[in-house]
């Protein structure tokens, strides 16, 4: 067997770590499961269990990304073949739209999948129950799509809060929120979400919306932080920023000797968010956990980075829009309040 202190990588010991509102402590760096439409389950499930060896321990997944089944064979592996147990690990999934009268049988499933007995931290992935297909086009609308309801959206995480009851999450988390929704929320929680992932990069920073979740003492989890570079051509608009062609990335990058997505991650990992690069290459996903611990951003660095937000969303989230709809912002409550159907 493999002594875990000995695997080639990076020391766990040496990732920042972001304090939950219990105390416990999880990674301040992650691995994300999202293979796009680029990746087949395989490549993504090898790409975990190198990290892992790597020295990863947050393991960030999700039911829809349909790799849940070849992730649980690779955790097995990680716990029969090496000295890394269950409890080094910080793993987390969601339920997905289609599944939020079902929150159980969907927790369940994904448990089976990962052949886990419990999963450190649940979010419901997205606010409303409005299903695509994966892989749809970004045309795509399901008739039945409609917006946010307060007293659904509640009875999820009522569901979400059993599963804390009945042991088989640690933790449960919210994605894809806006402090609207959350400030309609979160008064009516018996348990309060220890996360919220949302979309998070130099170029889409959301400060208002991370200062709210910290102030609320919840740990920001921040997905495309490089700018999903590999994301799914249904995402893609002409008016969107690419982070790491961004003028203030490439100048501090040159000035690191380091790629241009090594200083997004620094960013973020400086900021105070979690961050879940994806990758499937042992030289890329090594380097970006890495990064978190060595040559740190100069406060000037941040302070230019943090100037430089293009406040340029680039999931917008449109294939989940409802009849009568004006456009994906209706999405986001850009004017400040719950979006109502027109």
């Amino acid at each position: 067997m493999e002594d875990k202190n000995n695997i080639a990588g990076v020391d766990p010991a040496a990732v920042p770590k972001k304090k939950l509102y219990t105390g416990e402590e999880m990674p301040g760096v992650g691995l994300g499961t999202f293979g796009s439409d680029k990746y087949s389950p395989d490549q993504v499930s090898e790409a975990v269990f190198g990290a892992i060896k790597s020295g990863y321990r947050l393991i960030d997944c999700a039911s829809v990304y349909q790799n849940e089944d070849k992730i649980g064979q690779v955790l097995d592996r990680i716990f029969r073949e090496t000295d890394i147990k269950r409890e080094d690990l910080f793993i987390t999934s969601k339920v997905w739209n289609d599944m939020h009268r079902e929150v159980e049988k969907s927790c369940k499933k994904s448990l089976s999948d990962l052949r886990l007995n419990t999963i450190d931290l649940y979010f419901v992935h997205w606010p409303f129950p409005n299903y695509h297909a994966p892989g749809c086009g970004g045309d795509s609308r399901n008739p039945d799509s409609k917006p946010f309801s307060l007293d659904e959206f509640m009875d999820t995480w009522r569901q979400c809060e059993k599963l804390v009851d009945q042991g088989l999450v640690r933790y449960i988390g919210m994605s894809n929120m806006t402090i609207p929704k959350l400030e309609a929320v979160l008064p009516l929680c018996r348990i309060k979400p220890a996360a919220l992932e949302m979309e998070c990069h130099p170029g889409f920073q959301q400060p208002e919306l991370f200062d709210y979740a910290v102030s609320k003492g919840i740990v920001p989890v921040g997905y495309c932080p490089i700018g999903s570079p590999s994301r799914p051509e249904r995402d893609r608009t002409s008016e969107d920023v690419a982070d790491t062609q961004m003028e203030e990335i490439l100048e501090i990058a040159q000035d690191h000797n380091v790629h241009p997505a090594i200083v997004c991650l620094k960013w973020a990992v400086q900021r105070g968010q979690v961050p879940i690069p994806f990758s499937v290459k042992e030289p890329q996903y090594v380097s970006n956990l890495k990064c978190a611990t060595e040559d740190p951003l100069t406060e000037e660095e941040m302070e230019r980075i943090r100037k430089a937000d293009k406040n340029c969303r680039l999931i917008k989230g449109q294939v989940f829009l409802w009849e009568g709809a004006g456009g994906w912002e209706d999405l986001w409550d850009v004017d400040g309040q719950i979006t109502q159907p027109k």
